[in-house]
């Protein structure tokens, strides 16, 4: 206290310059000195010093705690962040095997419809020589029907020119009786 006291004496020197004797309750200046040394004396007695060190204590403590939580959500937030990339990477690798296998399924459905269309083609195409078959068989039947039919009413003509009357009656009784013969 008396070193302090000394200290603020040899800091107050220019107040020593105030016109009249320093140590005068006239002088502003002693009695600002010796207000303040009253104040400091206060302040020293409430232990001001040693509650504001408990304060600044307690805030640093407090200031502590909050670092240590802040690091705490921090590795926190970055455990989150790891598992989410993670996650991210496991769905992309997902999504591209889903890709391959929708391509693959794609290439597949592509040549089984190849496949499906070759085989649609070649039905149409036996389908079609069937029905050209057919036709062929058809015709060939209405060419040798119409043969037969022109051979038969030519044979008829020759025949009837050939023969009397005599012999185309007996001719048809013979027919007549080979007919009743098969059937019966």
């Amino acid at each position: 206290m008396k070193k302090l006291a000394v200290f603020l004496m040899l800091a107050a020197q220019p107040a020593l310059a105030a016109s009249g004797p320093f140590f005068s309750l006239r002088n502003t200046d002693f009695v600002v000195m010796i207000a303040f040394l009253i104040f400091v004396a206060i302040v020293l007695k409430a232990k001001v010093p040693a509650l504001l060190g408990r304060l600044l204590d307690k805030r640093a403590l407090e200031i502590r705690r909050e670092l240590e939580e802040a690091r705490d959500l921090r590795d926190e937030a970055q455990s989150i962040l790891a598992t989410y990339e993670r996650k991210a990477r496991e769905v992309q690798a997902m999504a591209d095997e889903i890709v391959v296998a929708a391509k693959r399924d794609a290439q597949s459905a592509a040549e089984a419809a190849k496949v499906e269309l070759r085989a649609s083609i070649a039905r149409r195409l036996k389908a079609a020589e069937d029905q050209i078959a057919t036709a062929e068989a058809q015709a060939l039947k209405a060419v040798k029907d119409r043969a037969v039919s022109v051979a038969v009413s030519v044979a008829g003509e020759v025949l009837a020119k050939q023969m009397s009357s005599g012999d185309q009656s007996g001719l048809i009784d013979a027919s007549i009786a080979e007919v009743e013969a098969r059937l019966h």
